[in-house]
């Protein structure tokens, strides 16, 4: 049975979250604010966390770094009420796979948590180092290197990153990266890749003529290559 941690310090909520994952078949774990969590996160294994950004003890985003930095792979879904674009935004790029806003159909929820489940069972089994060139992405550390120069990026980055290198060689659309990185929650017309990759590549440093790069494909999409 698959078990979700529920972080929300609304006691009533949390019941009514609870009461309905159970429902549905999931085994929950309940937790009102940060420490409780940490707690379960130390001494249980969870399959996936549904997060409240307003914790009384802990601001929420500094709860989502702290986490994904220690459970890279763990599926996080954001459930607040702060709905500001500037608040998703900033919830997705420090690592959540989804953010729904408050008031919500639990309906709308329960398909997110079953979407973020099978998407995380159909991941293939990590490389611990992926590699190309003098790039190297640690994904046990969290780390990327040029050469010996460590480079500082973001969770977002850090992911779009780990997906250009797996399917090297491989033309990606702008859809199938929106699909993947942040799961539609842009739209299909938004620029949001192009900046993404215009970020990763004036970080690693990679040019039009360098081995590797990120090449554009005109109207297309991109491609991660270390070939002429």
């Amino acid at each position: 049975m698959r078990k979700i941690l529920v972080v929300e310090d609304d006691r009533d909520l949390l019941e009514f979250v609870s009461r309905g994952l159970q429902e549905a078949g999931f085994s929950v774990e309940e937790a009102l604010n940060a420490f409780a969590a940490y707690e379960i996160l130390f001494n249980t294994e969870v399959d996936l966390v549904i997060l409240d950004l307003m914790l009384p003890d802990m601001d929420g985003f500094e709860f989502l770094k702290k986490l994904r930095k220690r459970r890279p792979r763990l599926p996080i879904l954001i459930l607040s009420a702060r709905s500001s674009v500037d608040d998703r935004v900033r919830g997705l790029e420090l690592g959540s796979d989804d953010y729904l806003t408050k008031p919500f159909s639990f309906a709308e929820l329960l398909a997110r948590v079953k979407s973020l489940l099978r998407r995380a069972s159909q991941s293939p089994e990590m490389e611990e180092v992926l590699s190309a060139g003098p790039i190297r992405l640690d994904l046990l550390r969290r780390e990327v290197r040029v050469g010996e120069k460590r480079v500082e990026l973001s969770p977002r980055e850090f992911a779009l990153l780990e997906y250009l290198m797996r399917h090297k060689g491989r033309v990606l659309t702008r859809i199938q990266i929106l699909e993947k990185i942040w799961g539609y929650h842009f739209s299909p017309e938004s620029n949001i890749v192009d900046v993404y990759i215009c970020r990763l590549r004036e970080k690693l440093g990679l040019r039009r003529d360098s081995r590797p790069t990120i090449r554009t494909i005109r109207q297309v999409g991109y491609t991660f290559t270390d070939e002429d």
